[in-house]
Formats: structure tokens, sequence, C-alpha cells
């Protein structure tokens, strides 16, 4: 191994550790909203039986390789919340890695390198990600290792990490894709560079990854029936996703995702600024072929996601985010002598977005807002268990996965649950209607409310994202009691989040006399 490769493989104990010691405080935090609903359930069945179809959480199809990632790490340690989120660390160590040698290849400067690892470990949404367990930041790994080799032209490296990539996650195959589309149009390209045998020749390569993915779905047909997974999945993310204006609207919303998003635009305005200053001498821009393809890959990633996914999740477009902040960097380096500056003052944004709830509505999982969720749980289940430990509790999901499995760390034993979708007027009215009997309920907010002052679109974008995107608003604990015929008996708020624990006298059973009903119509204030 030469001297230059082995320095970059010096460089990833010191990533790892720095994440490591970053995320220290979130290590042993038990499993999160899509972590406990699929991927640690899907993990936790290989783990157990050497299934890759899960059987305790419905199949989405997603392709198996975090699975076996997660096994592995369990079967050479302990199945641990500590572990998993060990393991999450070192797959984005790899990346933030990747993010170093890409820098490294298109601009040829490491010092620029080293601020493109630091701002895209510090920005929100990456930080947040890197200690979960989504299947996104694999996919990011993969796909970033993968353009590592395609700029380098090693066509083996960018096949086999593209097709991990289709394998960790489906959606990363629209990268190769894109490139690949990328290739078939330099053929016919007024100003050829290349010969029309290599670009078909890269073509063909760069859609090689449609055929491990190809087979997972061939298989996951044979064991199950369905190809991309069970139905209600498949609608909600995909056919049910194909209106226009929906498609437009989460275009935008994915432009200012990509742009905007968790004080992102503190790098993107600087980095306009800086385009309006003349470029210093003997410093070089990255090639415009090169950022072609990083734009083709950009905007293909931005439609993909925009017409497919049923929920705009910023982890989505994880390998995006590296590339805009790549970006960034070498025009604040080709075009301010003082571009250091922009380096800090881009990453005390970031820092400050870690803590610092934006003032419109996000998913928790984009910074450390994630963190309060889970010990809001955490504490209300705790008193659940000290004071009502053989209830039926009513909830919504993911409680009804964190009461009744307890390999997901916050109960010992199973408990019981009575479960409805949200905490929405509708569907309290329909908790009045079940009639498994309960007598607690763990009540918590779905969606995170910002404050009264913070930026809004007005009553008709809301009536838009509860149309397309499940948006909706969560009654009060106090009023869910009421309706429901009991009290409120703990609540604690934490940053526009909050969790309770209610307790009903009686079991509750359907109220279906007219003498009832009224209670359940109240408007909400």
């Amino acid at each position: 191994m030469s001297a230059s490769r082995l320095s970059y493989w010096l460089v990833f104990p010191a990533i790892f550790t720095a994440v490591v010691l970053t995320h220290l405080s979130l290590l042993h935090l038990p499993y999160y909203w899509d972590e406990a609903g699929y991927y640690i359930p899907a993990a936790y069945d290989f783990f157990c039986t050497g299934s890759l179809i899960p059987f305790s959480t419905l199949s989405n199809a997603h392709p198996p390789l975090p699975s076996i990632y997660l096994a592995l790490w369990w079967k050479a340690f302990i199945f641990s919340p500590l572990v998993t989120r060990l393991a999450m660390c070192a797959v984005s160590s790899l990346a933030l890695l990747a993010v170093y040698h890409l820098a490294v290849v298109v601009t040829e400067k490491r010092r620029i390198a080293f601020a493109a690892v630091i701002l895209t470990a510090l920005y929100p949404v990456w930080f947040a990600q890197s200690s979960l367990a989504h299947a996104d930041i694999f996919a990011a790994a993969a796909t970033l290792w993968a353009l590592v080799f395609f700029f380098k032209n090693r066509m083996g490296g960018w096949v086999v990490c593209f097709s991990l990539a289709a394998l960790s996650k489906e959606t990363a195959i629209v990268t190769p894709l894109a490139l690949a589309a990328w290739q078939f149009w330099l053929c016919f390209a007024p100003t050829k560079r290349t010969s029309t045998r290599s670009n078909i020749k890269k073509m063909g390569a760069l859609m090689l990854p449609v055929v491990p993915l190809a087979c997972w779905y061939i298989y996951h047909w044979h064991r199950t029936g369905f190809v991309f997974g069970n139905p209600e999945y498949l609608r909600y993310n995909a056919t049910a996703t194909l209106s226009p204006l929906r498609v437009l609207l989460a275009f935008g919303h994915r432009i200012l995702h990509i742009t905007a998003h968790m004080n992102l635009f503190v790098p993107v305005l600087l980095t306009l600024a800086c385009m309006m200053l003349p470029p210093i001498k003997d410093r070089q821009r990255v090639p415009i072929d090169i950022q072609l393809q990083f734009a083709v890959v950009i905007l293909a990633n931005l439609l993909f996601f925009s017409v497919l996914g049923g929920a705009l999740l910023t982890r989505y477009l994880l390998p995006l985010y590296p590339l805009v902040l790549l970006l960034c960097v070498s025009t604040f380096y080709r075009r301010l002598p003082q571009w250091p500056a922009l380096i800090a003052l881009s990453a005390i944004a970031f820092i400050a977005g870690l803590f610092i709830n934006p003032p419109y509505r996000f998913a928790p999982e984009d910074n450390l807002a994630y963190s309060n969720v889970i010990r809001l749980h955490q504490a209300a289940i705790r008193q659940i268990e000290a004071n009502y430990p053989d209830a039926t509790v009513l909830t919504a999901w993911p409680a009804t996965d964190e009461l009744s499995k307890p390999e997901l760390g916050y109960v010992a034993t199973p408990m019981q649950v009575a479960a409805i979708d949200n905490f929405s007027m509708p569907q309290i009215e329909n908790a009045a209607q079940i009639l498994q009997p309960y007598t607690v309920g763990l009540i918590f907010s779905t969606k995170y409310d910002p404050p009264r002052f913070s930026f809004s679109l007005g009553r008709r974008n809301e009536d838009l994202d509860t149309r397309f995107f499940d948006f909706h608003h969560d009654l009060p604990p106090e009023m869910i009691a009421r309706l429901l015929a009991g009290k409120v008996v703990w609540r604690v708020e934490r940053q526009g989040q909050w969790a309770a624990v209610l307790h009903f006298d009686r079991p509750q059973v359907a109220m279906n006399t007219e003498r009832d009903t009224p209670a359940l119509h109240y408007n909400q204030p």
C-alpha cells in the first residue's frame, strides 16, 4: 500500500473517534421512530432466525444489507442500543472518509477536504443520522465511495459500491442511473471530449447495480408474494404520491431541503456572495464536467424523491449534502483569502441548528430534537410501569411498539396496548369506540408544533400538507382527557414536544348512545 493511500485510511480512526465523542450522550438511547418501527425489528429477526424477510413487522421490501451488518455487530458483541449506535457511527465515519477522499480527488486540496468533512459531520441532518439505525446512512456511505471510484475512473470499484448502495436502500439506484443517463447524453453532445465507445461502456457499468437489486426483489416476491413490499406501504410511498400537484409541492420542499433547511442557507448564501468576487490567481475550481455531474445527481434525486416517498424525510437526501457542501467550500477557497472564516461561520450555524429548532414544522430526526422525543417517551413509560404495570395502554405508533417490544429498550416486559393512528380529533373519536378496555393513555406529540410566532405559509398550505403529506393537529392532553372521561396524571414538555399519561377510572367502553356522543364534537381551540 502506497504512503498516500495509507494516509487516507489513517484519517478514519480520527474521524471515528470524533464522531463517537460528539455522540456520547446519544449512544445509550433506545430506538426511535422508524428504527423501532422497521429497521431494528427487521435486523433483530435476522439476528435471531437468519430470515432476510422480517416477520415481527410488515415487510417493506427494503434490501437486507443493513440488517446483516447490524446482526454481525450484535453477534460479535451484544444486542444493545450502544452496540447498534457505535455500529452506525462507524458507517457514518466511513461515509465521511469518502467525503474526504472525494474532495481530494476533485479539488486536489486536502485543506478543502478537511473543511468539507467538518461541515458535513456538523450539518444537523447528517449529525443526527450518524447514530440512528436507518438504511439511508448505509446508502450514503456506499454512494459516496462509488462517486470516489467513478471520478477516479475505477470501474470495478464503482460497480461494487453502487450495488452495495442499492442493497442498502433501493432508492440509491437513482444515482448510478442518473450518471448513466448523463453518459448517454454525452454520446450525442455537440462538444464531445470522450469517445462514444467509452461513454457506452461507462453507461453499461453504471446500470449493472440494477441486477443485484432485481435479484433481491425476485427473492422477496418468491418468499412473500409481493415485489415491492406490503400493499399499504406501496400505496403510501408510490401510487398515492403521483398527483401532479403533490409532485410539484414535494419538489418545492426538496429544493428548500437542499439549499436552506437546518441553516444550510448560511453556506449557500455565502457561496452566492463569493461568486460575485473575482477568483484568486492559481486557485482552481472543481472541474466543470464534475460540477455538471454533481448537478445531475442532485437534480435526479430531488425529482425522484418528489415523485416517490410518502414522507418528505430529509434523510433520503443524505448523499447530496456532502456534494453541496464540497462545492460551497471549494468556492470559498477559490474566491476569498479569508475563506476559513466562512467555514467557521457555517460550522457555528450548523451547531446552532443542532440545538435550536427552526421556526417551521420539521421532523425531529433532523437535529437533536429526536433525543428529546426519546427521553419524553422513556419518562412517560416509567410513570406507567411504576404506577399502572398491568394496564392496557391507549396510545399510537411508535409507542405501541415501545410498550409491547422489550427489545426496543423502553420496557422490561411487554404491556398490552390499544392502538390508534394519532391524537387528532377523528382518532380520539375512534378511541371512544374501541371495545378493548383501556385504563391508561400514553399521549404524545406525533408532529412538531413550532411556536405561535413561527413561519407559516397560511391555511391553504396547511390544507395541502394535510391532503398530501399526512399533516394533522394533535389534541392537547387536557382535551383528550375530557373527551375520554379521564384525567391527566403526568405531563412534560420540551422544546415543542410533549408527552402525557392519562388515567381512566373505569374500563373504556364504546359510547353508542346519543347521550354520550356530543362530548366528542368539541372544536379545537
